[in-house]
């Protein structure tokens, strides 16, 4: 499994992110990266939230206004099936090796993307996924978190690859 980190995001807290050159990823995310509500985001089992590069480009196909970094997500990633992604996997993501740790959970942040009788986060999150359900069509769409096991420097077209599964 490998793909490509297309883009590096950032932000102030809330949505969206935006693109960076390159970001140091520590034990609690990327420097710089900030949290509105600390209670549901960011801290070490949340220190990376991946999004889809595809995932963003079909809902984009639904009508909503969405580009990289606009799910909130710090590294936008094209050419991995997200559907495949499981907990407890380990990535390398540039000179970070992550570990994935829990599906995201789209929150009523992302209601600025809503249309008129159209929720985005039903197109990215359902009662199978929190069931933990991996059989859900909307599995991960929403993004992944990960912790960070070896900090490092990643950047735009820098490879993301699996390592392996921790036991």
């Amino acid at each position: 499994m490998r793909g490509i980190v297309e883009q590096v995001s950032l932000s102030h807290g809330g949505v969206p992110k935006w693109a960076v050159d390159q970001a140091w990823i520590g034990p609690l995310g990327l420097e710089g990266d900030m949290h509105r509500n600390l209670k549901h985001h960011g801290g070490p089992g949340k220190a990376v939230l991946m999004v889809s590069a595809e995932v963003l480009a079909g809902l984009r196909a639904e009508g909503f206004d969405v580009n990289a970094g606009s799910l909130g997500e710090n590294l936008t990633i094209s050419g991995i099936d997200f559907a495949q992604l499981r907990a407890r996997m380990r990535l390398r993501a540039g000179g970070a090796v992550l570990d994935l740790t829990q599906l995201r959970q789209p929150c009523a942040t992302l209601d600025i993307y809503n249309r008129p009788g159209f929720r985005i986060q039903t197109l990215l999150y359902d009662a199978l996924c929190k069931a933990g359900d991996a059989s859900s069509a909307r599995w991960a769409k929403g993004g992944f978190y990960a912790a960070t096991v070896q900090p490092g420097c990643v950047r735009p077209g820098d490879i993301l690859e699996l390592l392996d599964e921790v036991a």
